[in-house]
């Protein structure tokens, strides 16, 4: 179930939900899937730097548009950055060996997850972002009872 559109004025805001998504986040157990979907400049990757940076992660946070996947050890979790966006054809991430990475303590943050569809584990929640004339605005969706419990401590207001 989608929640409500929440309304990002400004790149700080952006970077608020990123804390709080990080802060929010399960136990590092067993692996975490987040689809960022959303059009270019929309906000995907802003979130995604300050959600690794309040795991814990130090120095640049790059941006995996060219080399689709970049990887942080981010407290306890094992964090797996992608960007699918310049992906020609879902077979090319196997070569990443992506399989590899999915067991316990891995946090997936997946943008343009739908180029990769056949390769990716099943997302345990989806933020869809958009650009909107009072700034960006993100949606909510929970695929998972991991991931509606992360929405929930996420945006308990929203419950």
């Amino acid at each position: 179930m989608t929640q409500p559109l929440l309304t990002l004025p400004d790149e700080a805001a952006t970077c608020a939900l990123g804390v709080r998504a990080a802060v929010a986040l399960p136990a590092a157990v067993q692996p975490f899937v987040v689809e960022l979907r959303g059009e270019l400049g929309a906000g995907k990757t802003t979130f995604a730097r300050a959600l690794l940076h309040a795991l814990g992660v130090t120095g640049r946070v790059r941006s995996p548009s060219y080399a689709l996947l970049e990887c942080y050890t981010a407290g306890a979790w094992q964090a797996l950055h992608l960007d699918l966006y310049r992906l020609s054809s879902a077979d090319e991430l196997e070569m990443l060996g992506l399989r590899d990475y999915h067991q316990g303590r891995t946090l997936w943050l997946v943008e343009w997850p739908e180029k990769g569809r056949g390769y990716l584990p099943a997302a345990d929640a989806v933020l869809h972002f958009e650009v909107g004339a009072d700034g960006h605005r993100v949606g909510l969706a929970a695929g998972s009872p991991a991931g509606s419990q992360w929405i929930g401590n996420l945006m308990p207001d929203l419950e």
